[in-house]
């Protein structure tokens, strides 16, 4: 475990951003959680009112060595919509905002590098926040590998599963076994 590196973003529920991010090889361990508000360690229902001014993000422990960190931001932010200001889909408000929180300034860098080469990818402009980690709060238990855990539940099927199909199309070589 010495070897690896920590990463913090997200792109709308981290129920959708943790089903894409650990499927992929090189990625040790994952907890969904949130970051970049001003309340401490605040519980999942007060985030949903948007007024704690956390994200709902994921720290990912992965292996350098495996998967670089310019390939889990670039993997990030092809799997979700940077151009939508506090929205993914049919969630909206602060909580739910583009953002990588940049734990040295290698990381800013890489962010900015993957920021500038998927901007092609989208007509309108990237609004993903690029910020300095602070600290991370980790969600319930609940909310812990909830695509694995919930496969059948509606909202997996209808907006998870198109993100982790695309996934398996785009990046079948990045994928675990």
């Amino acid at each position: 475990m010495e070897n690896l590196s920590v990463a913090t973003f997200g792109g709308g529920c981290f129920w959708c951003i943790e089903a894409v991010i650990q499927r992929l090889k090189g990625v040790e361990s994952l907890k969904s959680g949130f970051s970049g508000g001003f309340i401490k360690n605040p519980p999942y229902r007060e985030v949903c009112t948007g007024r704690t001014g956390h994200a709902e993000v994921i720290q990912v422990a992965f292996n350098p060595d495996i998967i670089s960190y310019h390939d889990l931001i670039f993997i990030f932010m092809t799997s979700h919509d940077p151009t939508t200001l506090n929205r993914q889909g049919a969630d909206s408000g602060t909580q739910y905002r583009s953002i990588v929180l940049y734990h040295n300034e290698e990381q800013k860098v890489i962010t900015e590098k993957v920021l500038e080469e998927v901007k092609a990818f989208y007509e309108d402009p990237i609004v993903t926040q690029l910020v300095p980690f602070e600290v991370f709060y980790e969600a319930e238990t609940d909310h812990q590998n909830y695509y694995n855990n919930n496969q059948e539940a509606r909202y997996c099927q209808i907006v998870i599963d198109p993100k982790v199909h695309k996934l398996k199309k785009m990046y079948a070589d990045k994928l675990r076994e």
